[in-house]
């Protein structure tokens, strides 16, 4: 199912996972096992076709949403949402943008749209986040929309600090 927002930005499409042309598919996934993508996911190993295949064929049997992310023509990234708790109210999310597009300021397009979607569409109350240490952009990028550190943890011998931001309006 295709779900379309507009904000100040302008635009965009959200196009959920399971909803993508087989050429989609391919292109989410040559991203997905970019270097510069891959590198801070932690599974950092190849993933075949048919592993993303099957994992975007048991997105509709799971309550995780997975968008592929379109302005007019441009395929700006992926935005993603797991552990959604419809009780507490609460998810975790990921994005990655494009990497075969160098457009100037999509990871702030990509957050601000995940922002909207769980505090405006879900009506949630937090947004959590978990990110590598060493990955200093992004973490910059979260403490710009008010993301907060709450803690850290060890993951693949890594240090990954746990964040998350909550909506006061809820």
């Amino acid at each position: 199912m295709c779900e379309e927002y507009t904000m100040k930005m302008g635009s965009y499409q959200l196009i959920s996972f399971p909803d993508l042309s087989d050429l989609e598919k391919e292109m989410v996934l040559q991203w997905r096992n970019h270097l510069d993508v891959k590198k801070w996911m932690y599974r950092n190993t190849e993933i075949s076709l048919y592993e993303h295949l099957e994992h975007i064929n048991l997105l509709e049997q799971k309550k995780d949403k997975y968008f592929l992310v379109k302005k007019n023509d441009i395929f700006l990234g992926v935005i993603y949402f797991t552990d959604i708790d419809y009780k507490k109210r609460e998810c975790y999310f990921g994005l990655y943008a494009n990497p075969f597009e160098k457009i100037a300021g999509v990871g702030q397009v990509l957050e601000q749209l995940c922002i909207n979607y769980v505090f405006k569409n879900l009506k949630f109350k937090k947004l959590k986040l978990e990110v590598f240490k060493d990955n200093k952009k992004a973490i910059n990028l979260y403490k710009k929309f008010n993301f907060k550190e709450v803690g850290v943890k060890i993951v693949h011998n890594k240090d990954v600090i746990c964040m998350e931001l909550k909506n006061e309006n809820r």
